[in-house]
């Protein structure tokens, strides 16, 4: 944790009191991973961390204010995802092990962050627009590099492809890949067959080539 940490009234916290309201933070994490958003109350997380609800007031205004901080700080960590493609190459065999690899980063971070991303989704769906930042700050350390890749690659010989656009799209397909997981089970998809499709749709996106074998 780095900077101060405040209470909701402006004090701030000392070391006990950080440790407190990371204890909540990382209570309200395992109890959303288990139970639907809407039904964890300030009382259970309370109880769970050891502590009262009045301690829980100390430190955030509401279930949904702690969630906030869960999922800005879930974003922060979304810049791991931008290094997956940075400076990478996507000539020939390497830039299909440069597609691959995003795909299996961005399959982990989805899986890593699978509960509080629920409910970003939930949110941004939902018209509230301070998940909607959150989301596309996370989809967009992805979709900014990747946009970039297309232009230095594709759209250097076929003017009628827009970056954006096609990132946009990438983005998404893995987006949608990652939370609809159950469901590619439930039709008989394995990850380890799921994974190799994803990094061909990419690569061809990206690239516009079959990728060389």
């Amino acid at each position: 944790m780095t900077g101060q940490v405040r209470t909701v009234d402006g004090r701030v916290a000392g070391r006990r009191g950080q440790e407190t309201r990371q204890k909540l933070l990382d209570c309200l994490r395992e109890m959303l991973s288990t139970s639907p958003y809407r039904d964890v109350k300030v009382i259970d997380v309370a109880r769970m961390a050891g502590t009262s609800p009045a301690t829980f007031y100390q430190y955030f205004p509401d279930v949904e204010g702690a969630v906030l901080e869960i999922a800005e700080e879930m974003a922060e960590d979304s810049v791991e995802l931008k290094e997956l493609l940075d400076g990478k190459s996507w000539a020939g065999k390497t830039g299909f092990t440069t597609s691959e690899d995003l795909v299996d980063g961005f399959l982990a971070f989805w899986r890593k962050n699978d509960a509080i991303l629920r409910v970003v989704t939930l949110g941004a769906a939902e018209g509230d627009k301070r998940f909607f930042k959150i989301r596309m700050k996370v989809l967009n350390s992805v979709a900014g590099p990747l946009g970039e890749a297309i232009k230095a690659n594709q759209a250097k010989t076929d003017k009628s492809v827009d970056p954006a656009a096609l990132s946009g799209s990438l983005v998404s397909l893995l987006a949608s890949a990652a939370e609809h997981s159950k469901a590619f089970t439930a039709w008989g998809v394995k990850v380890k067959d799921l994974k190799p499709n994803l990094a061909l749709q990419v690569y061809l996106g990206v690239t516009g080539k079959k990728p060389p074998k």
